[in-house]
């Protein structure tokens, strides 16, 4: 199976299945002399792992990192990292009883018709259980950037219909962490908990945006043709579980808007070049050019509801079921880290190959 690994000079290489005995990933190309606070990771982990609240899955996993490989005596080694989580809690009983069965609009299908053959616990390998790997990795690519004060926060921004109407500069980031759904804004995040256990006292599920906006960005990251870093960051967020849309800068709305509206005038502020509005999104011509990028990243509801549902068998058999198990009935407050992971990733990849981390 490909298409195991993302990056060029900083790659990671994630494995393990949501219901085996273990996952994880292995970093390669990360500098040595970088030093790594254990802690740190953790702390990304826990911000994406499940059973961190009422609105998310019930599956309890500590995801308690361990180190293989890679790190001595609190730093980088310049040895490919690995990092393993183990599984603690998973109910493989759960979903015996779709064992022949194909899920609307889960891999089961695709799955079974590529490979001949599917892990039906949890999902496998199609699993977002994988994406606790991809965060491990993203906490250390985080220390790689903000030796460069390259900075990456995400927030929910939506959730079904329940939209901030404000930019990531009228609010204040700080205030992500301090609610269950990671919403920047005390009253909109209120709105957003109610319905998210509304949803999912009715069985269902529902989906939302996460925004996401770099800061500390020097110009010069991306390369103007097949390697755009607008491109890549489609590719990292468009990768992870369950994500349906991208958009950065404007993005749809810039359509709207005729050219010399939406133009970013250039001007010097002191030794800097900076611009007076930003709707490029900090990325022209595939390239960083130093203001902050930012982009949304829209996500489907979660495929699972537990509700009766009609679909077919692997004999093409109509058949009714019901889903069962621990599913988050919405994806957003927990891939919140997953997306700054995500991000982190491509930057990192992009300042080693630019040359711009000096440690």
């Amino acid at each position: 199976m490909p298409g195991n690994s993302f990056g060029q000079l900083f790659r990671i290489t994630t494995f393990g299945e949501s219901h085996g005995e273990a996952l994880g990933v292995t970093i390669d190309g990360c500098p040595a002399g970088l030093p790594i606070d254990l802690e740190q990771i953790q702390t990304e982990l826990d911000r994406r792992r499940p059973g961190q609240s009422k609105i998310v899955t019930q599956r309890k996993e500590k995801d308690s990192i361990n180190i293989v490989s890679g790190i001595f005596e609190g730093h980088t080694t310049g040895t490919p990292i690995t990092l393993l989580l183990f599984n603690e809690d998973a109910r493989s009983k759960d979903y015996s009883h779709i064992k022949d069965i194909y899920r609307p609009s889960h891999a089961d299908y695709t799955y079974a018709a590529k490979y001949g053959n599917r892990d039906y616990r949890g999902g496998g390998r199609s699993s977002a259980r994988e994406t606790a790997a991809r965060v491990a990795a993203g906490a250390i690519a985080k220390v790689l950037l903000a030796q460069s004060g390259i900075q990456i926060q995400a927030y929910v921004n939506q959730v079904g219909e329940l939209m901030l109407n404000k930019t990531y500069e009228d609010l204040d980031l700080s205030q992500t962490e301090k609610n269950i759904v990671r919403c920047p804004d005390p009253e909109m995040a209120e709105q957003m908990i109610d319905y998210i256990s509304k949803i999912k006292k009715a069985g269902d599920t529902i989906g939302g945006v996460i925004s996401c906006v770099i800061k500390g960005c020097p110009a010069g990251l991306g390369e103007p043709v097949f390697d755009k870093l607008h491109a890549d960051l489609a590719k990292a967020m468009l990768s992870i579980n369950a994500c349906k849309g991208f958009e950065y800068g404007s993005g749809f709305s810039g359509v709207q808007m005729k050219g010399s509206e939406h133009n970013d005038t250039f001007v010097k502020d002191g030794n800097t070049i900076k611009t007076t509005s930003n709707y490029s999104g900090g990325i022209q011509g595939g390239i960083s050019n130093g203001m902050d990028i930012y982009f949304n990243v829209a996500f489907k509801p979660v495929a699972t509801v537990i509700q009766g549902y009609e679909t077919i068998d692997k004999e093409g058999n109509m058949v009714q079921t019901k889903g069962k198990g621990r599913h988050d009935p919405c994806v957003v407050p927990r891939a919140v880290p997953i997306v700054e992971a995500m991000a982190a990733l491509v930057l990192a990849d992009y300042s080693l190959l630019t040359r711009t981390i000096k440690l």
